[in-house]
């Protein structure tokens, strides 16, 4: 395979994955890697295309995001290899969090409690700067329903908007029809 044809397979891949066709875009993006197995736009898409069959907006989030770091940082495939391996993972935890009565789910060796993160953010005077942070390394415990929407809140309004998504919808079997989860939908999109 030529230079041309590796950027054509490459633009065939993206333009499948945007549109949704994941398993298309999942072999596109296999086919490439045969030829070149250490590509890493081809890796990213195998990963994003084989999340998306199962979750079409945490793939498209995390697509979004790559797109707008890959220029921008040295270690972007690292920064998505590293949410990637983390996302299933993060789910389970918060849901546990989320359905364990408070007294079962208080374990804090992996991670802070929100009051705690908060306290931090007070002291450096940075939401954001802070979430960044620690958001590879460390988890946020939270704790009650006040503080995930407070959190969901607060990463909307720092430009986290995928991301605090992601959160609503991993806990949107969690709450049912709640309705102050539910006006988290519009305060992420409105924002």
């Amino acid at each position: 395979m030529n230079k041309i044809s590796q950027d054509i397979l490459l633009m065939r891949a993206e333009h499948e994955f945007l549109k949704g066709d994941y398993a298309n875009a999942l072999r596109s993006y296999g086919l490439i890697l045969k030829d070149y197995p250490t590509l890493d736009e081809a890796r990213i898409g195998v990963y994003l295309s084989d999340l998306g069959i199962e979750s079409e907006e945490e793939a498209q989030a995390l697509f979004d995001y790559y797109q707008m770091i890959k220029n921008e940082k040295d270690n972007a495939v690292d920064i998505i290899d590293g949410l990637i391996e983390n996302l299933d993972s993060s789910k389970h935890k918060l849901q546990e969090l989320l359905v364990k009565p408070f007294e079962e789910q208080i374990e804090y060796g992996d991670g802070i409690r929100y009051s705690d993160f908060l306290a931090l953010v007070k002291s450096r005077g940075s939401f954001k700067k802070t979430f960044e942070d620690i958001m590879f390394s460390t988890k946020v415990v939270i704790t009650n329903k006040d503080e995930f929407i407070d959190f969901v809140t607060q990463l909307s309004h720092e430009g986290f908007d995928e991301m605090a998504l992601g959160y609503l919808d991993a806990s949107t079997n969690l709450f049912g029809n709640d309705q102050d989860i539910l006006a988290l939908y519009h305060v992420v999109r409105g924002a």
